[in-house]
């Protein structure tokens, strides 16, 4: 989950209450705080469906509201601006959808800076799917010279990248810099690619790469021009999002008139959204008991605007910076916080059942007390993962797997069939630990529409060879009971190096494999060490 860094003394000023006051009722509005508070400040998690709280600004915005020191609608006026962006007919088929703004008037310290720039990685994780469908660019526009012109560019075009000090081609920027790195796959097969630049060519982003060095943020920077590019509409969220964020610091927001040849649109829009919700069906799916003023008031304390509309009806208007209200029952979720969860009353249950460990439950408890004891630790990899890295890098052929209809990221298309892939994503997630590393999982895998339970373990380091994994698999399967009906066979899987892996055979069924990975599956997967694997599959749902 996303973590904002909250400076004390910063939110005290923003918010209009004390630190203990802040700390207290924090944790009520649907943050996690970190274990460990640092003298000056606070690390806090929250959920990804509330992106507006990515940043201090959002948050103290929001506790204005939960402590009733400034409930209701959030008003923000955008200035007509006078800016103008181009959008050229070239980049559509790239990366069509683009929103601008202009925020004046900031005044930038050390921590705001910082906070911009959280709040924009975290939205490009969180609203951009990795900067694929949402990317972000923040300018010193006092650099550079309006109109500016969004386009299609030759990948030979040339500017310097930000923290960098040299010109370099964008088709060099994607092998070289960093970002470009990360990021470059999401330009794979374009032709062209997306830049800003402005009156004079003067470029002031590559997106969803790198913006310039020319218009680098310093704490000196009053002016920022702000570009949101992506696939999906949630670029304008994401714009909406920002600009407000600045508002809070004392930015005055001017729109942006991005010309286009579907029609002229200026951004940022922060009319707020209007439904009409009802009072019953919040007190059925929430369990208070509410007529429609005290609803409105709840929902004010979430920073709705609310009011009666007759009966058991409340009119909400929903914040233009809220991009996780899709359905009443999202709205009826605030109106319980800002009612407080401590304030709803317990109720036992009008059944008495009793219960008891699924069988499986059972045998997962057994086996992780075995392998615990063997000296491994337990991961608990997603259950979602995709081609790339469950099949070409383990160097398995594709097999029949159970499709995402809708993923809502290229990292998790289909159901996991194995486990052992999950773990080598966790030793490269891991690397800057100290070796060994020794880990497994329990978990359940899809195989053919069926739902099997596996159990697959895996060790890294200098020594890891073939004789440790095999005394592994010789110890599991005698705990497990197995020993008198398997077979243990020379393994063809091209995750294993070719006479140091093995299957294990049960009435002529493969049940498991163990060996020394594959090089090739540890570069895949950047790992630089040996390592061996097991995968063993004991039981079927």
């Amino acid at each position: 989950m996303p973590v904002v860094r909250l400076y004390y003394q910063d939110m005290e000023e923003m918010v209009g209450a004390s630190r203990d006051t802040i700390m207290s009722r924090l944790a009520m509005m649907g943050a996690d705080i970190g274990k460990r508070a640092e003298e000056d400040h606070v690390d806090v998690e929250f959920f990804p469906d509330r992106p507006d709280l990515y940043s201090p600004e959002g948050v103290a915005r929001a506790l204005r509201g939960f402590l009733d020191i400034k409930p209701g609608l959030p008003q923000y006026t955008v200035e007509q601006g006078p800016i103008v962006l181009q959008v050229d007919e070239s980049v559509k088929a790239v990366r069509p959808l683009i929103g601008c703004a202009v925020v004046r008037g900031l005044e930038f310290s050390s921590e705001s800076i910082e906070s911009l720039m959280g709040l924009q990685e975290d939205l490009h994780w969180g609203l951009g799917r990795n900067r694929r469908k949402v990317a972000i660019g923040v300018h010193d526009i006092s650099r550079v010279t309006p109109p500016f012109r969004y386009f299609g560019a030759d990948p030979g075009c040339s500017f310097v990248p930000l923290d960098f000090s040299e010109e370099m081609t964008m088709a060099e920027m994607l092998k070289k810099h960093p970002k470009g790195k990360d990021y470059g796959h999401i330009l794979q097969g374009c032709d062209r690619y997306p830049l800003i630049v402005d009156s004079q060519d003067r470029v002031l982003s590559f997106p969803p790469i790198i913006n310039g060095e020319l218009t680098r943020v310093e704490e000196d920077s009053s002016d920022l021009f702000i570009d949101v590019t992506g696939t999906d509409p949630a670029v304008f969220k994401a714009l909406n999002i920002v600009v407000t964020s600045l508002a809070e610091r004392g930015g005055r927001i001017e729109s942006v008139l991005v010309k286009r040849s579907e029609g002229d649109l200026a951004t940022p829009n922060l009319e707020p959204a209007r439904w009409t919700i009802a009072a019953k069906e919040a007190n059925d799916l929430i369990g208070f008991d509410l007529d429609a003023e005290g609803l409105a008031q709840c929902l004010e304390r979430m920073r709705f605007g609310a009011r009666p509309a007759g009966g058991d009806r409340v009119e909400v208007l929903v914040p233009a910076f809220r991009a996780d209200i899709m359905h009443s029952w999202d709205i009826f979720e605030d109106a319980a916080k800002g009612y407080g969860y401590e304030n709803l009353q317990e109720e036992l249950p009008k059944t008495v059942t009793v219960g008891k460990s699924h069988p499986s439950e059972v045998k997962k408890a057994e086996i992780r007390e075995l392998m615990a004891g063997l000296g491994y630790l337990e991961t608990m990899p997603f259950t979602l993962t995709n081609e790339t890295a469950h099949f070409h890098n383990m160097r398995r052929k594709p097999e029949a797997s159970t499709r995402v209809l809708h993923p809502i990221s290229e990292l998790h298309t289909i159901l996991r069939t194995s486990l052992l892939s999950s773990l080598l994503e966790i030793f490269s997630l891991n690397q800057h630990h100290p070796l060994p590393q020794r880990i497994f999982s329990v978990g359940d895998v899809v195989q053919k529409g069926r739902t099997h339970m596996n159990l697959a373990a895996a060790s890294i380091h200098s020594a890891a060879g073939f004789s440790l994994i095999r005394s592994l698999a010789d110890v599991v399967l005698q705990e497990m009971g197995w020993q008198e009906e398997i077979k243990i066979v020379p393994s063809e899987d091209g995750a294993f190096l070719p006479g140091r892996g093995a299957d294990i055979l049960e009435n002529g069924q493969k049940k498991g494999c163990f060996g020394e990975l594959h090089p090739l599956v540890l570069r895949s997967f950047g790992l630089e060490q040996p390592a061996v694997a097991l995968e063993i599959q004991w039981g079927q749902l």
